[in-house]
């Protein structure tokens, strides 16, 4: 179908902003929070929010921890932003994690892993692992329950959350009961054909290389599946799973496949394509109803998932 009315919308107004991929990352960051601020609004109410530091496997890692109404103990998910590994924080992705708080009725802690370049390929990897052992191991302080974990991120944070899931599988711990993937990057070699399809909107393909030449430590991690989860030797005994993907988003092919490779090997998954939508569109919520819908569509099945 054609690209949704309010996304074209949504991408008219920021055209006049230079592509990530002409910025510095400095640069790239400062633009995102200045787009950011343009569009927020008050932010959706819940019962508590607390900024703290957790230890990491290079230091202090920061993270906001949110706790939904009511007495507890709540089943907790771990967000990981997006932001192609360079970009984004626990700002960027506040109004989200608001939303699954309070829709799935969890305890959400957001992971503000170390980005790229200045901690390339695999830190936000270590970072977001040791931040999920962390909250297994810690959840009595946190009024919530750490047999009804999940993990969830977009884009580069569905990519992370791919991987943790795997790792968690690997190294016996900790139990994830559902991985929630939002437009995950699953596949950094970008050979999906929607790579050279979708090459127009809001994800360019020079944007994609940007991210990647920050991230990437040389083209042999392009297949390393610490960075392309497509490449796990098995996909057995992963948790089920919801891929939430857009019809014009480069990622979407790849994505999707991952759904493919999780179903043939037993795992339970919805691949769900938004068609008209772009990437990034669920945490543009607040501008694009079908975000408003996908955020939504992902809140109830996390709250499915921690009722099993």
């Amino acid at each position: 179908m054609p690209l949704d009315p309010q996304a074209k919308a949504l991408i008219d107004m920021i055209k006049s902003a230079p592509s990530f991929s002409e910025l510095t990352p400095a640069a790239a960051r400062e633009q995102m929070g200045a787009m950011r601020a343009l569009r927020s609004g008050a932010p959706v109410a819940v019962a508590n929010v607390e900024d703290r530091k957790i230890p990491g496997p290079a230091g202090s890692i920061p993270v906001r921890i949110y706790t939904p109404a009511g007495q507890g103990r709540f089943p907790v998910l771990v967000f990981f932003h997006g932001g192609g590994f360079v970009i984004g924080d626990l700002e960027s992705h506040d109004g989200l994690c608001r939303s699954l708080t309070n829709g799935a009725g969890c305890v959400t802690v957001a992971v503000d892993y170390r980005l790229a370049p200045e901690a390339k390929f695999p830190a936000a990897v270590e970072d977001c692992y040791a931040a999920t052992r962390w909250v297994a191991e810690n959840a009595a302080q946190l009024n919530a329950d750490p047999n009804r974990l999940a993990v969830a991120g977009d884009s580069a944070g569905g990519n992370l959350s791919a991987v943790i899931s795997v790792m968690a599988r690997d190294q016996k711990g900790p139990s994830i009961v559902f991985q929630l993937l939002i437009y995950p990057a699953t596949d950094i070699t970008c050979s999906a054909p929607s790579h050279k399809t979708n090459t127009e909107y809001v994800l360019t393909p020079a944007d994609i290389r940007w991210f990647m030449g920050h991230y990437l430590r040389n083209d042999d991690d392009r297949r390393n599946p610490l960075a392309s989860p497509t490449f796990t030797t098995s996909f057995k005994g992963l948790p089920p799973a919801l891929i939430i993907t857009a019809e014009f988003d480069p990622l979407r092919d790849e994505a999707e496949d991952y759904g493919q490779k999780l179903r043939a090997a037993g795992v339970p998954v919805q691949v769900s394509r938004y068609e008209g939508m772009v990437h990034g569109f669920v945490s543009m919520a607040d501008m694009l109803d079908k975000g408003k819908q996908g955020a939504a569509e992902a809140a109830a099945a996390l709250k499915q998932a921690f009722a099993r």
